[in-house]
């Protein structure tokens, strides 16, 4: 690859206890002068595809304040640096839906938004769960669907899951099957 940005000089144009903006002074490319914006987050995303025994996953549904719209999801949510990635889905899991895990695989990693932010993501897959009391977040009011695989994958496909982690992780279990076969 040719061609790359190189920064100056760096900024935070906003800061909260979750993200860092940064206004870059950089050269583009092409050498002509330019400003970049990063949005730089604290905390790893992680989300898990939770399976029962009956091949159904765990959803959560929640209002997203950005979007101002319900959202259905897997569980999901940011790890701080002092936890795994494990730790902090695991945590993450419990919190949300109550549910513990014996089985936990890594399904994948992705760079979320690539071209104005540095969020990464670490995605799993829980098996042999146990039930157990959620305790959301004072900032968090959820609702647990459980729905069979095949109909989460559905959901990615008509427009009831928009969430990119929840999309990436269902088609991605749903690819491991169809090449296992």
């Amino acid at each position: 690859m040719e061609g790359r940005f190189v920064r100056h000089s760096r900024r935070v144009a906003y800061e909260n206890a979750w993200i860092t903006v940064w206004h870059d002074e950089v050269s583009r490319p092409d050498g002509s002068p330019g400003i970049y914006g990063v949005v730089h987050f604290g905390n790893l995303a992680a989300g898990v595809v939770a399976f029962d025994d009956d091949d159904r996953v765990a959803l959560v549904g929640q209002h997203r304040y950005t979007l101002d719209r319900e959202s259905w999801e897997i569980p999901e949510g940011g790890v701080p640096p002092t936890e795994t990635a494990l730790e902090g889905i695991q945590r993450e899991l419990r919190e949300e839906t109550g549910l513990e895990a014996s089985e936990w695989r890594e399904l994948c990693r992705l760079d979320l938004s690539n071209s104005v932010t540095d969020e990464e993501a670490v995605l799993f897959v829980a098996r042999d769960l146990r039930q157990g009391d959620a305790t959301p977040e004072p900032t968090e009011s959820l609702t647990v669907r459980w729905v069979p695989f095949d109909e989460a994958v559905a959901m990615t496909r008509d427009g009831r899951i928009t969430d990119a982690i929840s999309v990436a992780a269902i088609l991605r279990v749903a690819l491991d099957r169809a090449t296992a076969r």
